[in-house]
């Protein structure tokens, strides 16, 4: 929808700045009311994946049950000269026995989410997506990536940047409600969704636009519900009042989008990463649609990209205590 210009500009949300990692703080400190998730760590077998583990269990935010290589964990433990007292850990030959014991026991209900370990991510989701192994839902599983960005006012999150390569339309509308259900869980009441393409019209030629104005017509009928949708948008138009405005977009997403959605898999990891290594973002990944979250850190990221990953699966724990 397009409108003469207002006569005097938007406050472009890049005009804010925060120290880094100050909406990530927040958000751990914002977990102090919950008890913590009993968590299965799968393949612990590094220093930053063990750490970031032992980390958010000290915070408080998960209860760990290790699986994987004993002998590998204590070893690691004991470079990282941590303690192993009061963690159970559960002794499996390999990373794919870790990554199926722990779904089995997503499955059987022993624990409340999943945390990667050191594993690759095609090895545990690999598992959790299989049919058999008792994690899926009626809806389509995605990750979301949880930026705090210093440039940025309100935590930013962009989806799906590590399960759908090229998703259709049916698996759009699931990554999107997914995205919408994770904000709610963090206290956004009504999240505004921004569907990302490289141009804000609707253009034959460009599928992206054409999904967008579907996703939103979808909404507007009831079939994805609870955030505000707009879209197509192109990125600087979902996240500055001031394009927004010279482009004479009137929205109530421009500009201010609480949820990046990207067409595809290279577009949502591209910006995420960008984000991280340019704008100095802190990041946290989750997966959700499955029966219990699943903590998808890159095995790079460091203990706070962990923690943050953490405090986001415990919130939405205790935000749908049924979880799907």
């Amino acid at each position: 929808m397009r409108a003469p210009p207002p006569q005097a500009p938007l406050p472009s949300a890049s005009s804010h700045h925060h120290d880094i990692g100050e909406c990530h703080r927040q958000l751990i400190e914002s977990t102090r009311e919950f008890t913590a998730i009993r968590t299965a760590v799968v393949h612990p077998c590094s220093a930053s994946s063990l750490g970031g583990a032992l980390a958010s269990w000290k915070e408080g935010l998960i209860d760990p049950v290790l699986v994987g290589p004993r002998r590998r964990i204590e070893a690691v433990a004991a470079e990282l000269m941590e303690s192993l007292d009061g963690a159970e850990l559960i002794d499996t030959p390999h990373s794919h026995a870790s990554a199926e014991r722990a779904v089995t026991l997503a499955a059987d209900g022993c624990v409340d989410a999943l945390m990667k370990g050191s594993l690759h991510t095609d090895e545990l989701m690999g598992a959790a997506l299989t049919r058999d192994a008792g994690l899926r839902t009626e809806r389509q599983m995605s990750h979301v990536y949880a930026l705090d960005v210093p440039s940025y006012p309100i935590p930013l999150l962009i989806t799906d940047a590590a399960l759908h390569i090229a998703p259709d339309l049916i698996a759009k509308r699931d990554i999107v409600q997914n995205a919408i259900e994770l904000a709610h869980a963090l206290d956004i009441e009504r999240p505004r969704v921004a569907i990302l393409s490289a141009v804000e019209t609707v253009k034959a030629d460009i599928p992206s636009t054409l999904d967008a104005a579907a996703l939103c017509k979808m909404s507007q009928r009831g079939q994805i519900t609870g955030g505000t949708l707009d879209g197509p948008l192109a990125i600087d138009n979902a996240v500055s009042h001031e394009a927004a405005r010279q482009k004479g977009i009137v929205s109530e997403v421009a500009g201010q989008a609480d949820i990046l959605v990207a067409p595809d898999l290279e577009a949502a990891n591209m910006i995420a990463k960008l984000l991280i290594h340019l704008a100095g973002a802190q990041a946290a990944g989750i997966v959700i649609g499955a029966r219990v979250p699943i903590m998808l850190t890159s095995r790079a990221d460091d203990i706070a990209a962990r923690l943050a990953s953490a405090a986001i699966a415990l919130r939405l724990v205790h935000h749908r205590p049924d979880y799907l």
